[in-house]
């Protein structure tokens, strides 16, 4: 693989190998093995595949947050050297790359900008566009593939490209879990071991939460959901939203969903001094 970290080494390298087809897999680092099957699935597609390495500030809207976030370089390297080819590239820009000039764009997504991270995040989703959009307009990649652990990061980019119209084809990659059901995320590391061991209620629970459906009503669901999680020391539910795959439109009543639509329970957990996400789709039987 080659490591590169400027824009114009990167554009120079993908138009010298002249390939039909460019894979992408955005990461801010920290690396994991649910980034690896991102990593893994691109290079099944395409002949070439960019992997990018990059902390945007311009997604936090808290600073401790930004300052906090776990930075692995050279382990990530090693854990990518595994997995990638010769000419495969990995893209470690510093912000100077990616913004030469301030950032003022504002993006708009309708319901997307209102509900669930959008509305305890605020800001976060406007930075969001704005870095995936300036690594699609560098990479001009054929694919981009993003894991749905991260929902309504997912919808928002779809909606990105529509609003753009990029011709990028967006593929979301299922949760890659540990043995207890934890999604992996690079956030996990920061756990503290107490908490850690407990972490395996979240999934454990909206696994729970999905077979309910069946027979019971969204209210009393969400209250189950707030219940189980919330009774475990240092574990507090901020939402837990049934919402559509597109719109992320909560429903409030098993009434208002139609079937042939796929709806999913959307969740985020403050564990200790983390936030954790995490998601399940909920099916009518």
């Amino acid at each position: 693989m080659k490591v590169l970290n400027t824009v114009i080494e990167l554009q120079n390298q993908i138009r010298n190998m002249q390939s039909d087809s460019v894979g992408f897999v955005p990461t801010m680092g920290a690396l994991h093995n649910g980034h690896i099957s991102l990593v893994e699935n691109a290079l099944a597609q395409c002949q070439v595949v960019v992997v990018s390495i990059y902390v945007n500030p311009t997604q936090f809207n808290d600073k401790n947050d930004l300052k906090n976030y776990p930075r692995t370089l050279e382990n990530d390297l090693e854990l990518l050297e595994a997995v990638l080819r010769e000419n495969d590239i990995v893209f470690t820009p510093d912000n100077k790359e990616i913004y030469p000039v301030e950032d003022n764009r504002e993006f708009h997504f309708g319901n997307l900008d209102n509900v669930m991270e959008a509305r305890l995040r605020p800001g976060h989703f406007n930075g969001v566009a704005q870095v995936v959009s300036r690594l699609f307009e560098i990479v001009k990649p054929d694919i981009a593939i993003f894991g749905l652990k991260d929902f309504q990061q997912l919808a928002v980019i779809k909606a990105l490209v529509s609003q753009t119209g990029n011709k990028v084809r967006i593929i979301g990659h299922p949760i890659i879990r540990e043995d207890d059901g934890l999604a992996m995320s690079s956030r996990n590391r920061l756990l503290e071991p107490e908490i850690r061991k407990n972490a395996s209620i979240i999934y454990k629970t909206i696994s729970a939460a999905s077979a309910m459906i069946s027979d019971s009503d969204i209210p009393q669901i969400k209250s189950f959901v707030k219940n189980s999680i919330g009774k475990i020391n240092q574990f507090e539910v901020e939402y837990f939203d049934i919402v559509d795959d597109t719109e992320l439109i909560p429903v409030n009543k098993r009434s208002e969903m139609v079937i042939g639509k796929r709806y999913f329970g959307c969740i985020a957990v403050r564990a200790g001094k983390i936030r954790l996400i995490d998601n399940i789709e909920i099916g009518l039987v």
